[in-house]
């Protein structure tokens, strides 16, 4: 890179040092601090790295202020409409989008690969009934590595394209696997006619007593929710599967660790908290209440939160809520919920949201995860599972950043600094003496 200027910093007795500046093709500049601490003896402090680039990347752009989301420099709501996942996979894995013969043979490949290892299924019974369907998945991925030694060897563009691709097919299965486990029904192997989100419902919710058939709409609403959550800059699971992979650690052990990261309800967990606020409102009385829930949530005095709405990053409109939205209302329509309680109540919680001038001026608008924890519902998803499918889509986007990553000649194995506030040194007295 070459630098566009430099940043002078005054610290100690009027001491200064430069540091050079460097721009991306689009977003802030950054300021080169990696000779930091050799030429000051100073480390930066800055809590939950909000404002720390720990990496370079080509993926995924966001501009919260603007409501903007750039999968390889395409909108987010271009993708969406014109895009199915597997063509959004290509791109975030490859950089550019796929001719038609280039889609097919992908589409192709990852069919051919949707299968696990028969002994990967014993894997399972190992875990109680009522366990949560993402500890399994922790276990069950993290596992994948004993059983694909040929695809390990990070440095080997191949075998880390191989694994790319297993993880990308594989995981629909092992979600489904999870979930049927939990409801004490047999798993339903995948089946190479369908299309990733067909086959993945199928696996969800067909039976061996009769024959499922497939709904476009459903479908579609799935694969839309998979592209909305395909990746989404350095968040906390995608930080977290980098940090892993600094260290060399195996593909299939890093999404594990993105999994385990996810699984916080801070994080993935946002649209399943989301659910059961509406559950509770409704169980107090539903519309007829929603008043009195209002008037709570505004005021400061009251512990009652107001989830699925405004976003750390969106500070305007989330680019995803907008299309997620459409969605609801498709598949509420298509299944003749707009009468159902819950559902209206939500509705009803969204007109509020986006007509109150309480929320319009604190820029509260419902984000993705209140409209996808509503539409994965009407699908028939229990909430222990909401998050599972956040994971199927997120691990196109940490396959592509542990990828891109494991390429990049700067990479160096994570190693934060700490501001440290203990003890200083003292002299140990013997147990004896105390």
């Amino acid at each position: 890179m070459q630098a566009k200027g430099k940043a002078t910093l005054e610290y100690t007795d009027g001491k200064t040092a430069e540091f050079p500046v460097f721009g991306g093709s689009i977003g802030p500049d950054v300021i080169d601090i990696r000779t930091l601490l050799g030429k000051t003896g100073m480390f930066t402090y800055d809590p939950g790295f909000l404002s720390t680039a720990s990496c370079q990347s080509a993926i995924t752009y966001i501009d919260g202020d603007e409501g903007v989301l750039l999968y390889r420099g395409y909108p987010i709501e271009q993708i969406a409409q014109h895009c199915d996942f597997l063509e959004t996979a290509y791109l975030i894995l490859n950089g550019e989008l796929p001719t038609a013969a280039e889609k097919a043979e992908f589409d192709s490949t990852v069919t051919h690969h949707t299968m696990v290892h028969e002994q990967l299924t014993r894997f399972f019974s190992g875990f109680r009934r009522d366990a949560h369907p993402m500890a399994v998945m922790v276990g069950v991925v993290g596992a994948l590595s004993a059983f694909y030694h040929d695809s390990l060897d990070i440095n080997d563009a191949n075998h880390r394209r191989v694994s790319a691709i297993r993880l990308i097919a594989k995981l629909p299965t092992i979600v489904a696997m999870s979930y049927k486990y939990t409801v004490g029904q047999p798993f339903v192997y995948p089946t190479n006619n369908l299309s990733y989100s067909a086959n993945f419902m199928r696996m969800m919710f067909s039976v061996p007593t009769e024959e499922y058939k497939v709904n476009d709409v459903l479908v579609r609403a799935l694969d839309r929710i998979l592209i909305l959550h395909a990746d989404h800059e350095q968040n906390a699971s995608t930080s977290t599967v980098r940090l892993a992979g600094s260290s060399g650690a195996n593909p299939f052990a890093c999404i594990s660790t993105g999994i385990a990261c996810l699984w916080g309800p801070a994080h993935g967990g946002a649209n399943e908290a989301c659910l059961h606020m509406l559950e509770e409102l409704q169980a107090r009385g539903g519309v007829e209440k929603l008043g009195e829930f209002i008037a709570q949530v505004k005021d400061k005095t009251s512990q009652v939160k107001l989830m699925g709405f405004g976003h750390r990053v969106y500070k305007n409109y989330d680019p995803r809520a907008k299309l997620m939205r459409e969605t609801c209302h498709e598949v509420l329509t298509e299944l003749g919920l707009h009468d159902d309680p819950l559902f209206k109540l939500a509705i009803a919680l969204e007109k509020v949201a986006l007509e109150d001038e309480y929320f319009v001026q604190r820029k509260l608008y419902p984000n993705v995860d209140f409209y996808s924890g509503i539409v994965q519902r009407a699908l028939g998803i229990p909430t222990s599972m909401f998050t599972c499918i956040f994971a199927l889509a997120r691990t196109v986007g940490w396959i592509a950043q542990w990828t891109e990553m494991i390429a990049d000649p700067e990479m160096k194995i994570g190693r934060p600094r700490q501001l440290y506030t203990g003890a200083a040194r003292r002299d140990l007295t013997p147990i004896g003496q105390r």
